[in-house]
């Protein structure tokens, strides 16, 4: 696992719930420009099946897609769902890097949720607290090593060189961040299944997880409208919360699940101010499929009271008409892939 920089050429995967997004970049933090990519569904039963079988199902879905691609390079950063990962942000005393790494290393099995002999750290060294300079914050990420081994395996498996793993609310935070930002943002990237949440004021400050996503909403409206999934997902993601669509019934049918979901969301940033009072908070992005429900950003805007914005992953990234095009019905799902692809090649 490896926090923050990239190692020369390398492109970016992404292995969702249901597809895989590749992303190859050229440039550097003041603009990057699109090279190479690859959105491909993939069925959930290769994506979990866990035997030999499906893990070579698995890896030649991801050779065939660089293949189409036209990506050359056989490095790989690879992103890390959050269910699989342990992010923290912990307090160290200021002193000299060498000296707080050897601390951080040291101490390192009081921060996270498993043994460390089993599990396999990273970190980074954000710099001083906002709130006490005699204070330096680190964010620090665990993951177990059975699990980053297998990975690699599954990886190189198939000729591919894994170069980085990151945990997933770490890229996406990196992608989503508007240039020049100067307050804290709470940023959410809204999946199928599960929810990241990455509170950001120059680095990512608190990292959760929420269970429940696309597919809880779906299975909502179609118990309340007694439709077929399929039909459910359509409603959602083309009315919205619309109240003149359909009578209101997906907003009625979707408002106690949104309200509980954005009252997380307000506890979330409740108690970022709670740590960093003297920071400014402000506002939401939206990406993933929270990005494009329409009416979403409105609603979390009025139930929260903070500005609401869809993010955009490519926000830094030049694209051509052509790939804009082929990307239209999708962009919103790379902010994983982009934020892996965007890491820095030094320290």
């Amino acid at each position: 696992m490896s926090l923050g920089y990239g190692v020369g050429d390398f492109f970016a995967l992404d292995i969702g719930t249901d597809a895989l997004r590749m992303v190859q970049l050229s440039g550097n933090s003041r603009g990057w420009v699109l090279q190479r990519f690859a959105y491909v569904p993939v069925s959930r039963s290769i994506l979990q099946d866990s035997s030999d079988a499906g893990k070579r199902r698995l890896g030649e879905t991801i050779q065939n897609a660089a293949e189409q691609a036209g990506i050359k390079t056989k490095n790989i950063a690879l992103g890390m769902p959050s269910s699989k990962t342990f992010t923290t942000i912990i307090e160290v005393p200021t002193q000299d890097n060498k000296s707080m790494e050897k601390i951080i290393k040291y101490h390192a099995d009081q921060y996270i949720p498993m043994p460390i002999d089993d599990a396999k750290v990273d970190f980074v060294i954000l710099g001083p607290s906002p709130n006490d300079p005699q204070i330096t914050e680190v964010l620090l990420s665990s993951t177990s090593i059975a699990y980053a081994e297998e990975r690699m395996e599954s990886v190189e498996a198939f000729g591919f060189n894994l170069v980085a793993q990151e945990p997933d609310p770490i890229a996406m935070s990196r992608a989503l961040t508007p240039p020049n930002t100067t307050g804290a943002l709470l940023i959410i990237d809204y999946g199928e299944d599960s929810t990241d949440l990455s509170m950001v004021y120059g680095a990512p400050r608190l990292v959760r997880m929420l269970p429940g996503g696309l597919s809880v909403l779906v299975r909502t409206v179609a118990n309340s409208l007694n439709v077929k999934e399929s039909n459910a997902r359509q409603f959602i993601l083309k009315f919205g919360l619309a109240q003149d669509k359909l009578d209101g019934q997906v907003f009625k049918a979707l408002d106690q699940t949104l309200e509980n979901f954005a009252s997380e969301l307000t506890k979330s940033i409740h108690f970022f101010q709670t740590k960093y009072p003297n920071v400014n908070v402000d506002g939401v992005v939206l990406s993933g499929f929270a990005g494009i429900i329409p009416f979403l950003a409105e609603y979390i805007e009025a139930k929260t009271g903070f500005k609401t914005i869809q993010g955009n992953p490519w926000q830094m990234v030049r694209v051509t008409p052509q790939q804009q095009q082929a990307l239209s019905q999708v962009a919103a799902e790379f902010a994983v892939a982009i934020g892996l692809a965007e890491r820095l090649n030094k320290r």
